[in-house]
């Protein structure tokens, strides 16, 4: 059983199809094709039905998959400690909320690219839906999220970086209409409780990001609520104003699958990202 086929299964899981593993890996599909059948071989089951153009994990494949994913990570974790005196490098990949890639983690990724230069960082957007999934398949390393308070998920190792108060942000006295995201985030439930609660006849328009919220609310097409960190630049600016109410609070994690060993590039960042915390992310 050789690690590259287990890579291979492993990616042909990740990506759905053996030719979009072909394409990540670099491989012909023919030497995909090639591994996963001697790793069938090997195994004496199959790990795939080939449903016309979809390719589905058979139960087998299904009961090996942790397996697989087990020995990958041991074997880097092997390599790791051999070289346990050597700094930070190879490959790292984190898992970022829209509020926490735009608004401050290009300053913390700016830190740490100068201070660990080998390391060879990737940044993708989070899958709220599947977060553990991803942490779990090594798709993401780390997440970084905003989330509610005591944000807890029974598999995931779960640290709040800082507690971050929830802004009710306007440009006008126009409060008829609550401008959310149109994905999941945080603190939608806060909304939908305030909504409830004080102002049932209030309208919600969904837009695809915050960038757009603040432009919308600045324009006076309605409110919202927003991270401080998110907005601070434009309250200081006077551009928007924070109505003077009580708000809940957010916090800020960071989350690691429970099974996930940390490699020194995990650590490192993660120092990093604990040393910025506090002055980044000032009240």
């Amino acid at each position: 059983m050789e690690l590259r086929h287990l890579i291979t299964f492993k990616t042909i899981v990740d990506v759905d199809g053996f030719k979009k593993a072909a394409d990540k890996l670099g491989y012909a599909q023919s030497s995909v094709t090639a591994h996963i059948k001697e790793l069938e071989e090997e195994l004496e089951k199959p790990l795939f039905d080939r449903l016309g153009r979809k390719t589905i994990l058979t139960q087998a494949g299904r009961d090996f998959y942790p397996y697989a994913i087990e020995i990958i990570d041991l074997y880097a974790k092997s390599k790791s400690v051999v070289s346990e005196g050597e700094e930070p490098s190879g490959p790292l990949t984190i898992g970022a909320s829209e509020s926490l890639m735009v608004h401050w983690l290009p300053e913390l990724i700016m830190e740490f690219a100068q201070k660990y230069p080998k390391v060879e960082l990737t940044l993708k957007s989070l899958q709220y839906e599947n977060l553990t999934s991803q942490l779990k398949s090594g798709d993401i390393d780390i997440a970084m999220l905003v989330e509610m308070p005591h944000w807890q998920v029974n598999e995931l190792q779960i640290d709040q970086i800082r507690e971050e108060r929830l802004c009710f942000i306007t440009s006008g006295d126009k409060r008829e209409r609550m401008l959310v995201t149109e994905y999941r985030c945080g603190w939608r439930p806060i909304i939908e409780d305030y909504i409830k609660k004080t102002d049932t006849s209030m309208s919600r328009i969904e837009l695809p990001s915050l960038e757009a919220i603040k432009k919308s609310v600045m324009c006076g097409l309605g409110v919202s609520m927003l991270p401080y960190f998110v907005v601070k630049d434009e309250l200081n600016k006077g551009k928007l104003e924070e109505i003077k109410q009580s708000i809940s609070q957010l916090g800020i994690y960071t989350a690691v699958h429970k099974d996930k060993w940390l490699s020194k590039n995990m650590k490192a960042f993660l120092q990093v990202l604990n040393n910025q915390g506090e002055d980044s992310f000032g009240k």
